[in-house]
């Protein structure tokens, strides 16, 4: 059996966007959120292995270390 969950003051601003996500999802609020937690408790099950990190270095298309620093300052700085 589940846990029921609560957040309280939640902004008016934040609960839209969700409704609107959740819309374009064709869920209801609760089963966004549902999705929301499972897909980020899912992301924490493991570790990631140093080949899996390789791997999406490549995909990012880094070639050297500066070229990783230059997207990592750029992403802090946004």
């Amino acid at each position: 059996m589940g846990v029921n969950l609560s957040i309280k003051d939640v902004p008016e601003e934040q609960v839209e966007i969700l409704r609107q996500r959740a819309k374009r999802n064709h869920r209801s609020l609760q089963g966004e959120l549902r999705a929301i937690i499972e897909t980020i408790a899912r992301s924490h099950k493991r570790e990631i292995t140093i080949d899996e990190l390789a791997e999406r270095g490549k995909r990012l298309g880094l070639k050297t270390i500066s070229e990783s620093v230059r997207m990592i300052r750029e992403d802090r700085d946004r």
